[in-house]
């Protein structure tokens, strides 16, 4: 075997650069070749030369500057050889990535849109963290596409954006350059998902908790056949953790889990219409409690149940994730689970900022913060009646309480 087959692609990499800042005389200053360049020169993907340069930077050899590319550094040094520790793929230097003097005051936040309450919400919030400490917010809309995702991240970086909020496409696709991030030591946060396996920085509210909190209100109300609705066109982490946390909360209670009642293969619509699979499932009363995963098809299966000339809560009780109001005005009867979406964008935001300022930024252990949500209990749900029957009176109108949980 060729002794070189055996030098690490990396390696490999950071031999030719160094040879090139020899053999071409570049100064302090000068550029180097591209990540896009030598990730086609060595046929390798964006994580490798990402963990050659990092390496390369913290030596000192050269200088990456986020979003204008890598150039040689003063003084650099060729000769010394790092100290490393083993990782995923290759090596990865101990010490922290480079810091730049270069300020621009750019935030960069990416969502898949902001067309609902959640998201809306979470936008003020980080808005609000970001003008207090004198930043502002650069919004890119991802569509809930990765490819769009990555070229979201690439014009930021191009922007200089001295950090990012990202509220991720699926956990299930890796995002290289996510990944490419965290090796280089880029500030980022992410928002309601993360990366199984990659600790990053993450925030959001705990959807396990959420769930079980839907589950044991309507639970308590006496309803044993619960469903549990999702329209997302992905199985995003936090799909599964809420569905996790409903089947939690039934094994807690001695229950079977009925497949049947969780809901998922259907994408997204306007309308719920009569040939769709759940106005069929809520016209035949296979459940007489209904949870949803947001605010939008809560009104959906509301409005279903209408048509299907069934009365909520009379008929059925439903309990969705956000509160609908922030939709339509008429439907403040909703009981929901609360996940202070403000609170969570303002907090990621000054996260954020405090990474960026952290000089040690490399050597950080990585924060997991979970919002604790609450349910908020109105007139949507009401007390199983085997005869269909509802106890008039039981809700007043506009009556209100919160259900809060207990300490993990």
């Amino acid at each position: 075997m060729n002794t070189m087959d055996r030098v690490p692609l990396y390696q490999k990499i950071q031999d030719y650069i160094r040879s090139l800042i020899s053999s071409r005389g570049l100064k302090e200053g000068d550029r180097i070749p591209t990540e896009k360049q030598l990730m086609e020169r060595f046929n390798v993907s964006k994580i490798t030369v990402v963990n050659a340069l990092t390496g390369l930077a913290n030596e000192n050899v050269i200088t990456r500057v986020p979003g204008r590319g890598s150039f040689v550094s003063e003084q650099s040094d060729m000769t010394a050889v790092p100290e490393t520790r083993p990782a995923a793929s290759g090596f990865i230097r101990q010490e922290p990535a480079p810091q730049t003097d270069a300020k621009s005051g750019i935030i960069g936040f990416i969502l898949p849109s902001i067309y609902d309450y959640f998201a809306a919400q979470l936008t003020l919030g980080v808005q609000k963290a970001l003008m207090e400490k004198g930043y502002r917010a650069v919004i890119m809309l991802s569509n809930s596409v990765l490819s769009v995702e990555n070229d979201a991240i690439k014009t930021l970086m191009d922007m200089g954006a001295e950090g990012m909020l990202i509220f991720p496409v699926d956990e299930e696709q890796y995002n290289v350059e996510i990944l490419g991030m965290k090796l280089s030591g880029y500030p980022f946060v992410l928002i309601d998902r993360y990366l199984p396996g990659v600790e990053t920085h993450y925030i959001a509210c705990d959807g396990r908790m959420g769930a079980e909190l839907a589950v044991n209100h309507l639970w308590e109300l006496g309803h044993r056949e619960i469903a549990i609705c999702s329209d997302s066109p992905l199985q995003t982490v936090t799909v599964q953790e809420r569905i996790q946390g409903y089947m939690d909360a039934l094994k807690k209670k001695g229950a079977l889990i009925n497949p049947a009642h969780i809901i998922t293969e259907f994408a997204p619509v306007d309308e719920v219409q009569e040939d769709h699979p759940l106005y069929r499932f809520i016209r035949n009363r296979m459940a007489t409690a209904y949870i949803t995963l947001n605010s939008k098809l809560g009104m959906q299966v509301y409005r279903a149940a209408r048509q299907c000339g069934l009365s909520v809560p009379d008929d059925l009780s439903l309990v969705s994730f956000d509160d609908p109001t922030a939709i339509a005005e008429d439907m403040s009867m909703f009981t929901h689970v609360k996940q202070f979406e403000f609170e969570i964008g303002y907090k990621a935001a000054i996260k954020l900022i405090e990474v960026i300022n952290d000089n040690q930024a490399a050597d950080h252990e990585y924060n997991k913060i979970f919002m604790k949500p609450e349910l908020v209990v109105r007139q949507s749900t009401g007390a199983f009646r085997p005869d269909g029957e509802y106890q008039a009176g039981k809700w007043s109108a506009g009556a209100m309480y919160r259900v809060t949980p207990r300490n993990k």
